[in-house]
C-alpha cells in the first residue's frame, strides 16, 4: 500500500508536540471554529436570537473585567 499523505511525519510530529504544549489554546481554537460553523451550517433563527443575548451578556462581562483592569 502505498503512502499517499501529503504532510510529512516531520510535520504531523511538529504539529503534535505544538499541540501537546499548547493544549489549552488548541481547544480554544477548536471550540471557536465549532462555534463558527454551528452559526454558519446549522443555527435556527431561534438558536441565533439566544446566542445574541448571550453574546452580549459575555460582552458585558468582558467590559467590567476590561474597566476593573483599568
Amino acid at each position: 500500500m502505498r503512502n499517499n499523505r501529503k504532510t510529512s511525519e516531520a510535520q504531523r510530529k511538529a504539529d503534535k508536540r505544538w499541540r501537546e504544549k499548547n493544549r489549552e489554546h488548541a481547544n480554544y481554537l477548536k471550540n471557536r471554529t465549532s462555534a463558527r460553523c454551528f452559526i454558519r451550517n446549522k443555527a435556527t433563527l431561534e438558536d441565533i436570537e439566544e446566542l445574541r443575548e448571550l453574546l452580549r451578556l459575555r460582552a458585558e462581562v468582558l467590559s467590567k473585567e476590561n474597566n476593573l483592569l483599568c
